[in-house]
C-alpha cells in the first residue's frame, strides 16, 4: 500500500468517534448534520450524505424510530439526575427538588437526543446500512 493511500484511509475516522461526531455511517466522511447541536438554529438534518450520497431516511417516517431511542436517553438521564440530587441533598420528602432538577436537565440535553438518537438509529439500529471504505474515498481517485 502506497504512503498517499495510508493518507486518505487515515482521514477516515473509527466507528465511534465518526458516531460522536455525526458523520455518515456508510463513508464517515460526510456530515448528518449541517447545523450544530446548540446555537440559535433549529438542528437540520442532510437528506443525503454530502460525500457518498446515501439517502439518511431510509423510508418515510423513518425517523419516528428514534422518537424511542430519544425517549430511553431521557428515561437514563432522568433517573441519573435524580439519583444525583438525592446523593446530594439527601432529601427523599421534596418532590418539587426533583421536579426542578429534572426538568431543566431534560431540557438542555433535549439537542443532544434529538441528534444522537438518530446517529444511534442509523449506525447500530439500521440493517444493510453499514461502513464501506471504498465510499471513503475522495471522487477525484
Amino acid at each position: 500500500m502506497k504512503s498517499s493511500e495510508v493518507k486518505k484511509y487515515k482521514l477516515v475516522p473509527s466507528e465511534l468517534p465518526a458516531a460522536l461526531q455525526a458523520k455518515c455511517p456508510r463513508c464517515r466522511r460526510g456530515d448528518m448534520f449541517t447545523t450544530p447541536m446548540y446555537g440559535f438554529k433549529l438542528q437540520k438534518m442532510n437528506d443525503h450524505c454530502p460525500h457518498c450520497g446515501v439517502k439518511f431516511e431510509r423510508e418515510p417516517g423513518y425517523f419516528y424510530v428514534a422518537m424511542f431511542v430519544s425517549y430511553g436517553m431521557n428515561v437514563i438521564e432522568m433517573l441519573i439526575a435524580g439519583m444525583l440530587t438525592y446523593l446530594i441533598t439527601g432529601n427523599v420528602t421534596d418532590p418539587l427538588l426533583y421536579v426542578m432538577v429534572i426538568f431543566p436537565v431534560v431540557f438542555i440535553l433535549s439537542p443532544f437526543n434529538y441528534r444522537f438518537s438518530r446517529v444511534i438509529l442509523l449506525y447500530w439500529l439500521t440493517p444493510g446500512l453499514n461502513y464501506n471504505p471504498e465510499m471513503s474515498r475522495d471522487k477525484t481517485e
